[in-house]
């Protein structure tokens, strides 16, 4: 029988994988293994505490930290009480955890150290309702407060005994249709609304890509993206299901290190990480001889071609095969080297991926295969698979899902995957699903002739210019950012005469340019006001101004001295601009482009 929640899919791996490794983790520069059992046998000691403190089924549990195999624990852990996980973002803002603590009603919050409690101690006062904290790190701040434990401590209340009764009870009873999560959306058009997921989403996600993703039991797959977000959330359950090994980085800082140790064969990533890799193989090619670059440019166009006839489904003539090999020894090999050298495929979500920077990994031997989805549908309606790929487009729908395009323009999805609603949203709920079981997604798109579906923009995001055009800024920023000196891009225009853009530029990129061009300075902040850095962005944009309609093209510009940032409010932890606050933070800067 198929299983009918997340429980029974982790029991039956847990006894076909048994002494097979499972999780592995980095600590003290050493990565360590833990087999199937292993990790089995602490879900239920872990639950067994759980219990002793007090959760029960049905309760909200809050995970307050980066992703970590702790997290995973902990999540499992809580699902085998038949309690609610509710993930809060690591570089979450005191209030930010606040309002989704007291939202949840969680009574009971996971946290990754002393930085993170003292994010909760803040505001406390606010949260009558929370009564214990767990620390995954820092034992000593536990053990002086009460009501705080390490989790070393809490470990020690439980046993796997305690803990297997709860898991077997709520194993054999929970149907499909009881809560697993609130997963609460990034708020990039406001406060963030909890999505209440049941174990019938997330097993109606997983059986759909089980169809179309080749997971192997003996693959290796690196999670760095927060388990707070959905898409590596239904990653870590997908490992659940297919028994392969789940490799947690040590942070995004460190990620290429990683790769390199672990040599994962799937990664699932965001666009920003693939546009920052081609940003460095650019900026090499860039300060290169004119002879490697002719090389550079003549594998890139051997690979292309490659990639057209494979995408077509066609069969690569022997002379083409022989310059890929040529190409990919000369060229692309290093670039796979650091990578890892065993990458089968990359899964992009969270964000648009530019058409350019697919092309590019797909011309250098690797594949990227882009899905869509939200919080509200448990990840990916549809994507792109290894037989059935297009650059471009974010795939066709995955089994069980069905998709429609309003009249408006927008993308409706219905199937098991839509989740039941928003926690103590009614009208919001009212307004995201309509009678008919449809979800507004809030994007808008198309489906082409074969049936993929492509991302125009969001619904809310358009621009609509003081002439009456219909612009969508995502595509735009997503074209500017492919230049190496650029990092990050806010496209602003709404009810005016002509489009402009803040600019943030890629400090290190910068500084070498300068370097490397005798331009005289004291430090980046200098840079930021060079009149030849201004006048280079100013020749870049312009150059990519070509590829737009005269509407869609940057009039004026203007580069800010911070980069964006999670920290300072601008981006959402997974890395999409926070439009209307980035508006409202720079009103000035704005205004003053359009000042004749």
């Amino acid at each position: 029988m198929a299983p009918q929640n997340l429980l029974q899919l982790f029991a039956e791996t847990v006894q076909t994988r048994s002494d097979s490794p499972c999780f592995r983790y980095k600590e003290e520069a050493r990565w360590n293994t833990l087999n199937w059992n292993e990790v089995f046998k602490k879900v239920l000691t872990l639950a067994g505490a759980l219990k002793k403190l007090g959760v029960k089924k049905g309760d909200r549990v809050s995970i307050f930290a980066q992703t970590r195999y702790e997290w995973t624990l902990a999540d499992l852990a809580i699902l085998s009480c038949g309690a609610v996980t509710v993930p809060i973002y690591q570089s979450n803002l005191p209030d930010q955890a606040a309002y989704i603590i007291e939202n949840a009603g969680a009574r009971l919050i996971f946290a990754e150290d002393a930085a993170q409690l003292k994010k909760i101690d803040q505001v406390r006062h606010e949260l009558p309702l929370l009564s214990q904290i767990i620390l995954f790190d820092d034992g000593e701040t536990a053990r002086k407060q009460e009501g705080i434990y390490s989790l070393e401590e809490v470990m020690l209340l439980g046993t796997e005994e305690e803990g297997r009764k709860i898991f077997e009870e709520m194993r054999d009873g929970l149907d499909g249709e009881a809560d697993a999560s609130f997963v609460y959306t990034s708020g990039t058009t406001g406060p963030p609304k909890g999505a209440v997921l049941t174990h019938r989403n997330f097993l109606a996600e997983l059986t759909a890509l089980d169809a179309v993703f080749d997971f192997e039991p003996h693959h290796e797959s690196l999670i760095f993206l927060p388990l707070a977000h959905i898409l590596a959330r239904v990653v870590q359950f997908a490992q659940l299901q297919r028994g392969f090994i789940q490799c947690y980085a040590e942070s995004i800082d460190k990620l290429l290190d990683d790769v390199r140790d672990v040599g994962p064969h799937l990664m699932a990533s965001v666009p920003r990480i693939f546009e920052k890799i081609h940003t460095r193989v650019m900026q090499g090619v860039e300060t290169s001889s004119d002879a490697k670059k002719k090389i550079f440019q003549w594998a890139l166009n051997v690979g292309h071609e490659r990639a057209r006839l494979m995408t077509a489904k066609k069969r690569l003539p022997l002379i083409l095969r022989l310059k890929w090999e040529a190409a990919f020894r000369l060229v692309f090999a290093k670039l796979h080297h650091k990578l890892g050298g065993r990458i089968k495929f990359f899964i992009s979500g969270g964000a648009p991926l530019s058409v350019e920077i697919g092309d590019f990994f797909h011309a250098a031997g690797f594949i990227i295969l882009e899905g869509y989805g939200l919080t509200e549908t448990t990840a990916a309606i549809t994507c792109n698979t290894l037989k059935d790929l297009k650059i471009g487009t974010v795939g066709k729908p995955l089994e069980g899902v069905e998709i429609k395009i309003a009249e408006d323009g927008e993308i409706l999805a219905r199937g098991d995957v839509v989740f039941k609603g928003y926690y103590r949203r009614p009208e919001e709920t009212a307004e995201a699903l309509n009678s008919g079981g449809w979800f507004h997604t809030g994007d808008i798109g198309v489906i082409d002739a074969e049936g993929f579906l492509k991302i125009t923009d969001r619904k809310k995001d358009i621009i609509v210019t003081a002439a009456g055009k219909n612009i969508a800024p995502q595509n735009i920023e997503g074209l500017l950012k492919t230049d190496p000196l650029i990092s990050q891009v806010m496209v602003h225009g709404d009810r005016r005469k002509y489009l402009s853009a803040l600019i943030t530029l890629d400090k290190n990129e910068v500084i070498q340019y300068a370097k490397s061009n005798r331009i005289s300075f004291q430090d980046y902040a200098d840079l930021v006001e060079n009149e030849k850095i201004y006048d280079l962005i100013k020749q870049r944009i312009e150059e990519k101004n070509r590829h737009l309609a005269r509407y869609e093209s940057i009039k004026k510009f203007a580069i800010l001295k911070d980069d964006f940032s999670v920290e300072t409010g601008e981006l959402t932890p997974t890395l999409k601009v926070k439009r209307k606050f980035t508006s409202e933070k720079y009103k000035e800067v704005l205004d003053s482009l359009y000042q004749d």
